[in-house]
């Protein structure tokens, strides 16, 4: 690799030369302090009671040039427990380092080397302090004109900053704590400067569930207010884009962000525990975030990852057999398109794919290529040179099959993923990863070559802000200039570069458990089923489609490494909700039946409790004993149903019975593919046979009761008849009584007759 590359000019004589004329100064004027500086720092470190902290919180400029004054400013604690008396502050100018091996090794060494470590440079720029008590704190900083620090040719130097004093065990001035640091040297612009891009990622966590309102925009619910915590001034995402929009980046943005932040700007509702979800009160956050969003990415280049950046690794390793987990990729890349440009109004390359950590293998390319990507975004500690060509070659390698692997460098994109709160770690992360910048510049090689930057997906506010101070500590331009993912990916590729996709072997085991189960993919095809028989019943599809084929793309995504218990609890709520909506359409219960006679309908409700119509459906009754129950001539009938929004649909069928006795009958409801749709409904017909004799007898005692009324309506006649006769031989004087007699005597043969 690189790092066993020369850097030009990194001419050892003079170093030597230099550091003999410090050596002979320092010897020549204080030849007891000289044996102490560079006794064994174990012996001195080792001494109980003894002991500094030195950190360094700013170094300004981080990348000098002649005539500037080096300002570094910085804190010494004493962790023994004893005063330090008589002690100060220096500053200590190595040799230019050979190679970025060498950057890595001065990192990572603690406490004082004689031999190792340079002496200090004139005690002149050096900070006194009289004493320094146990657990003292003290504030210090070194201000140096750079040409003081005989500075050789261009390329990286170590700086040591050290304390050095006496205690009372100890009354010798001893090196009692050092922190190292780089000055990266390149004061004239190269003659030839790298291509450096970097790549911006905008990407954060799934927060939109599957559920949505039943209004007309369906406005969505999320899993909580969050986001609205980084999108907020002083929040991750909002220094992303503050930061981010006056610096030469390329931005990699999730599509799904766009549209989470979208909806907020139109209304969204949170998921509250165990209650019914309350209007979210962020909207001017995500309104004010997108408006500086759009302002920050024109004319800039954009590279819009899959929808809700899929985990490609875990596709790769357990979903790819898992039917139907693949074909999501494909409807993924072609929402990242339309999202950048509906709300950003900018166009975007969807021709990248980002497997984690940048780690590959042949199973993770031919997934991160499926969808139509040609670039794969790796890393050069997965995709790894030989080293035998003495530097680190340009980032973009053919792989095959037409694709490019795009290798960020390792080294510069892991450089922030410590703890950046610490505004010591901060500083030496930046003038670190300047180093390394400068050193690959400075390998020995006549090509102009081209390197890229892939950090973590999600940094955190101190790691975005010290990703910025990086990035400015380049815009000079000295060793480099600014470049993007797209003009990366399509520069010459090194010849010698290494093309080798690594085996399935050599991913790494760290990254392969955190990888999603073959599980979660199975439970997420489970649930596309459901939808898939849903959707077809629906007069308006797309309103299940759309936020079910989000919230898809959302079960597969790189966000939920690390979260394993989230992740399926997500799935499963994805799947419970939408068992939910599909239980809105049924068959209602119904009881059991009485059929009376040779034939009678039976009636079935279906019930329709979405906001939409359905259609396309198939009511099927059927008899468990078509020999006594029969529908029209069989055991079943079918009739299609429609059924309005919120409505209920009632559906009669015929029914035959040829026999006496209960029978069993299932209603259910089927789509027009022929296939189950929801619970089958069962209830029992009594079915009652009529028989031929019966009837006689019923019709006998008919014909006898009706006999019998007319022998009682001749003899009731005969009465009357009489009489009347006997009323008419009745004297005269009694006839003006006979008109009301006849009245009610005809009034009571009148109701008889009724």
């Amino acid at each position: 690799m690189a790092e066993a590359a020369d850097i030009q000019g990194a001419s050892p004589a003079p170093v030597r030369r230099r550091w003999l004329r410090r050596a002979i100064v320092l010897l020549a004027g204080t030849p007891v302090m000289a044996a102490l500086v560079y006794s064994p720092a174990p012996k001195a470190q080792a001494v109980q009671g003894t002991g500094v902290d030195v950190q360094l919180t700013s170094m300004t400029p981080a990348a000098p040039v002649k005539g500037d004054t080096l300002t570094i400013s910085g804190t010494v604690v004493n962790t023994g427990s004893e005063t330090i008396n008589d002690a100060h502050v220096g500053l200590r100018v190595g040799p230019a380092l050979a190679d970025r091996s060498s950057i890595d090794e001065a990192a990572e060494r603690n406490g004082f080397r004689a031999g190792a470590d340079p002496s200090e440079i004139d005690q002149a720029y050096a900070v006194k302090i009289a004493s320094l008590p146990s657990k003292v704190r003290q504030d210090f900083t070194l201000t140096v004109p750079v040409n003081k620090l005989e500075l050789d040719k261009d390329g990286v130097y170590q700086l040591g900053v050290s304390l050095s004093g006496a205690t009372e065990s100890r009354p010798s001035e001893q090196v009692l704590g050092i922190k190292r640091t780089f000055l990266p040297w390149q004061p004239e612009a190269a003659s030839k400067r790298s291509q450096l891009t970097y790549a911006w990622p905008l990407i954060s966590t799934t927060r939109v569930t599957a559920e949505t309102g039943s209004d007309e925009l369906q406005t969505p619910v999320f899993l909580d207010d969050s986001l609205a915590d980084e999108l907020k001034p002083g929040g991750r995402l909002e220094q992303m884009v503050t930061l981010g929009k006056d610096l030469p980046i390329t931005w990699v943005i999730d599509p799904d962000l766009l549209y989470t932040v979208d909806a907020m700007t139109k209304g969204y509702r949170v998921r509250t525990p165990g209650g019914k979800p309350v209007q979210g009160k962020n909207k001017a956050v995500a309104e004010q975030w997108l408006s500086s969003l759009e302002a920050a990415v024109q004319g800039k280049k954009v590279v819009a990852l899959p929808f809700a950046d899929p985990d490609l690794a875990s596709l790769a390793h357990h979903g790819k057999d898992v039917s139907g987990s693949l074909g999501q990729l494909r409807p993924a890349t072609d929402k990242a398109k339309q999202a950048v440009e509906t709300v950003l109004h900018v166009t975007a390359s969807t021709d990248f794919s980002w497997p984690v950590d940048g780690a590959i293998d042949p199973s993770i390319v031919n997934v991160a290529t499926s969808a139509g990507a040609h670039n794969v975004l790796t890393r050069s500690d997965s995709l790894v040179e030989s080293g035998a060509l003495g530097y680190t070659p340009s980032a973009a390698r053919p792989i095959g099959a037409g694709t490019t692997a795009v290798v960020a460098d390792a080294d510069l994109s892991t450089a922030f993923e410590g703890d950046m709160l610490n505004a010591g770690a901060s500083t030496l992360a930046v003038q670190r990863f300047l180093a390394h910048s400068l050193a690959l510049n400075l390998q020995k090689t006549d090509e102009q070559r081209s390197f890229v930057v892939a950090p973590q997906r999600m940094p955190s506010v101190s790691q975005v802000q010290t990703m910025a101070a990086a990035v400015r500590g380049l815009q000079a331009g000295r060793w480099t200039q600014p470049g993007d993912l797209e003009a990366a990916a399509a520069a010459k590729p090194d010849p010698g570069a290494a093309t080798q996709v690594p085996g399935a072997g050599q991913y790494p085991e760290a990254l392969r458990k955190q990888e999603m189960p073959v599980s979660a993919f199975e439970k997420i095809r489970t649930t596309q089923n459901t939808l898939d028989h849903f959707k077809v019943i629906l007069a308006a599809p797309d309103r299940v489609e759309i936020p079910f084929g989000n919230t898809t793309n959302r079960e597969m995504s790189t966000s939920w490494r690390g979260r394993p218990e989230e992740a399926r609890l997500y799935r499963d709520q994805v799947q419970e909700y939408l068992i939910g909506l599909t239980e809105k359409v049924k068959v209602i219960p119904k009881s059991d039946a009485t059929l009376s006679g040779h034939s009678a309908t039976i009636p079935v409700s279906v019930q329709n409790s979405l906001v939409q119509d359905v259609h396309d459906l198939v009511l099927r009754v059927k008899s468990a004993n078509p020999t006594r129950l029969m529908f029209g001539d069989s055991g079943q009938a079918e009739q299609q149903v429609t059924v309005q929004g919120d409505h209920t649909q009632t559906v009669k069928f015929t029914a035959n019975a040829t026999a006496s006795g209960p029978v069993e009958v299932t209603a259910q409801l089927f789509t027009k593919d022929g296939v189950p749709y929801g619970k089958a409904r069962r209830f029992t017909v009594e079915a009652t046979e009529i028989t031929p004799t019966v009837m006689l007898v019923i019709a006998g005692g008919v014909l006898l009761l009706v006999l019998a009324g007319i022998k009682m309506y001749a003899s009731r006649k005969r009465v009357a008849a009489r009489a009347a006769a006997e009323e008419s031989t009745q004297p005269s004087d009694e006839s003006t009584d006979t008109g009301p007699q006849s009245t009610e005597g005809s009034g009571t043969g009148e109701t008889v007759d009724r």
